[in-house]
């Protein structure tokens, strides 16, 4: 089992490669069943933007609700995709969302 896997870019799997991380480059198609295999496979999952646009959205929404494994989107290298900003979800998930 690997303790973190990555899907991504090209470009932004390179950094988790270098750092033993199991790195994955799913096609558009691809991503939901990759995802929905890796959730029972790892204990931290990392994803970029991109990937993350590409999956249902109440998937990823119910995917990073859930305790395990953690669920991270974070943007990718070229930033073709926005990420979600951290402290307008933290607020709104603690219910002080303006």
């Amino acid at each position: 089992m690997a303790v973190c896997a990555f899907l991504g870019d090209e470009v932004s799997s390179l950094g988790f490669r270098l750092a033993g991380v199991q790195v994955y480059r799913p096609e558009p198609q691809d991503v939901r069943d990759l995802f929905l295999r890796l959730r029972n496979e790892t204990p931290l999952l990392i994803l970029t933007a991109e990937v993350a646009s590409a999956l249902p959205p109440e998937l990823l929404r119910q995917a990073e609700l859930d305790p395990r494994p953690l669920v991270l989107v974070i943007p990718d290298a070229r930033n073709r995709v926005a990420a979600p900003d951290l402290v307008v979800e933290v607020r709104r998930q603690l219910g002080m969302a303006e």
